[in-house]
């Protein structure tokens, strides 16, 4: 491409941009976040004069034809990832967003191929991927430490809404209160997911499990009410592979414990890894190894090639793993060349993963993967969203 600096416009500009997302760019210095854009004009103020960014709007189509950004970060709530993506998309910029892009995988896989089809790059908020710990683990997976992969254990659980009183962000309004909402294994478990497709590295074949609503009534943070709350905060399944392995996959809102409560275990014929990504004695993250001749799980140091300049396990996790997402990304459109890791293809292929849990949970069968077929609700075009999100 010929360029040296990657310049940034976040959209969306509250607690996950300024705890991530903005620190994450401009901790490289071949970043630069020029623009800021927020519908709630105190927030994008707060943030730009924060984080020290001149060029502040509320609408972000006013950001679109500037030829000065590369890169449309969305950090927005989920509603509106899937418009404002394919906006940037349509406008020639590469693309980060939060998970999910959207709730049907389908539409994933058509902002992934319009991507493709402008030759731009995509990523996903797939923040524990670049966990150094995880990034270590793929490397050793690679290298032949496990040897074939028989098992994978996934979990993302922690404790945020197990007291009912803690403001529920993400919510759907229009969901029938008596049909349970899929919730947690969407916006917890997709990192988790991600992860085991990354490291299992072998087609998905069928999947089946279970959804469950432990805590009914919860306060909304919109309205501060507390309100009938039909979502699994709660769930459980198992994935089979064309490979022959097996995985399990736990997402919870209501399990005690830290937050995040990332853990990823992975057994083979030669060895296993444990990758604890768990805020606990000032450390953020762990990764303990075995092998078949030596059974005894024990600790190994992460080398500093998977941190970020400076980054080290005792800072927030927020920050560490996220600066590693940026720098990847600008590795990545810096280098003009192929490599793109965690993008919306791979969005696509987590999604319809989900999608499947779902649906093996409404239809309370094994589900064959890849999915064929209509979902609950089929859509009818790219822009279906529009209306809604906005």
């Amino acid at each position: 491409m010929g360029q040296d600096k990657v310049r940034v416009a976040v959209v969306g500009a509250g607690r996950w941009a300024q705890v991530a997302h903005i620190p994450g760019w401009q901790r490289d210095p071949r970043v630069e976040v020029v623009a800021l854009a927020d519908s709630d004009a105190d927030v994008a103020g707060e943030a730009g004069r924060r984080f020290g960014v001149g060029r502040v709007v509320t609408d972000y189509r006013e950001l679109l034809d500037d030829p000065g950004i590369d890169v449309v970060d969305v950090a927005t709530g989920n509603r509106a990832h899937f418009e404002i993506s394919w906006a940037a998309l349509e406008a020639g910029k590469h693309v980060l967003c939060e998970k999910p892009v959207h709730h049907d995988y389908r539409q994933t896989r058509r902002a992934a191929e319009l991507a493709r089809s402008k030759g731009l790059k995509t990523k996903l908020g797939f923040t524990f991927r670049y966990a150094p710990a995880v990034l270590y683990a793929k490397e050793l997976i690679d290298a032949g430490f496990v040897g074939e992969p028989y098992i994978f254990n996934g979990y993302e659980q922690n404790s945020q809404w197990l007291d009912p009183s803690t403001p529920l962000r993400q919510v759907d309004a229009d969901a029938d209160p008596d049909v349970i909402q899929v919730s947690s294994i969407e916006g917890y478990g997709a990192p988790i997911i991600d992860i085991m497709h990354w490291w299992v590295d072998s087609p998905m074949t069928s999947a089946v499990g279970t959804m469950r609503n432990f805590v009914p009534e919860r306060v909304v943070r919109d309205t501060g009410l507390m309100t009938r709350m039909n979502i699994d905060d709660g769930d459980m399944w198992i994935a089979e592979f064309e490979s022959g392995a097996l995985a399990s996959i736990q997402s919870s809102f209501v399990t005690v414990g830290n937050f995040p409560g990332i853990e990823a275990r992975v057994y083979g014929s030669e060895g296993a890894i444990v990758v604890r990504l768990v805020e606990e004695a000032g450390v953020c993250q762990t990764i303990r190894t075995a092998s078949k001749g030596s059974v005894e799980f024990v600790e190994r140091e992460i080398p500093q090639r998977f941190f970020p300049e400076g980054g080290r396990s005792t800072e927030p996790w927020p920050l560490l793993f996220y600066s590693n997402l940026c720098r990847d990304f600008a590795d990545e459109i810096l280098s003009g060349g192929p490599a793109n890791q965690g993008d919306f293809g791979q969005g696509a292929l987590v999604q319809e993963t989900i999608n499947t849990f779902e649906r093996s949970f409404r239809e309370r069968s094994w589900v064959t993967f890849p999915l064929e077929g209509p979902l609950e609700s089929p859509l009818e075009g790219p822009l279906e969203s529009l209306e809604e999100a906005r």
